[in-house]
């Protein structure tokens, strides 16, 4: 196990800092993409929402069983009927072989200290997930944002789409799909966008390919 670069004080600290004041526009946000997302998570899936944050995603979810996996201590305290694990997500999760029927993450991958890291994560993903089960990462591509990437304390790993669709399919993912441009990179301080600008931009996916500086990728446990 590689030692967190971070205490659990340590990140509480910084994310309250860098988030202070946006919350109730964070919450407009997730409630579209978590829209968007629904379309691969059925209403009697389990979902685990890793790196779940302020848990936007994982409180707003139409699901069956709701898990979070989290350090920041804070994660908790936002959860509303989650399941939040405060742990090291390249360690055991504590959940049995094909429980899960989607794992979803969001601008978490970035903050793992090591490539070893993300694929020993990776492993547990593809235990825990049914046969057919989804994972659905999005993250900010360092290929589109290479300068910004690093203005983050916590960014350690850069990832592009391919980097990610080639380690899913070697702990034995199937990638279903792959873009690398998604959504805008929304870094701390940028424009507030209305929620109908948000909901416009992802029914219109040319328009990602101008502005997405962000990957999505989606990938299968095999059947």
């Amino acid at each position: 196990m590689v030692e967190p670069p971070h205490t659990r004080e340590d990140l509480m600290q910084l994310y309250r800092a860098r988030f202070e004041g946006t919350a109730e526009y964070r919450n407009k946000v997730w409630t579209i993409l978590t829209r968007f997302f629904e379309q691969w998570i059925a209403p009697g899936a389990a979902v685990m929402d890793l790196g779940c944050g302020y848990c936007e995603f994982i409180n707003k979810v139409n699901c069956r069983q709701k898990f979070g996996m989290d350090l920041n201590p804070d994660s908790v305290r936002f959860a509303e009927t989650a399941s939040v694990f405060e742990q090291d997500c390249s360690t055991l999760w504590p959940l049995p072989a094909d429980s899960l029927d989607v794992v979803f993450t969001s601008n978490f991958f970035e903050h793992l200290p090591t490539k070893t890291t993300l694929e020993s994560t990776l492993v547990q993903a593809l235990r825990c997930l049914r046969p057919g089960g989804r994972l659905i990462a999005m993250g900010p591509n360092v290929r589109y944002v290479p300068g910004e990437y690093w203005d983050f304390f916590d960014h350690y790993l850069p990832l592009t789409e391919r980097s990610l669709a080639e380690v899913l399919g070697k702990v034995g993912f199937e990638i279903e799909r792959c873009e690398g441009k998604f959504m805008p990179y929304t870094a701390v301080g940028k424009i507030q966008y209305p929620s109908i600008a948000i909901s416009t931009y992802l029914n219109f996916p040319f328009a990602w390919k101008i502005w997405g500086k962000q990957f999505l990728v989606v990938a299968r446990k095999p059947s």
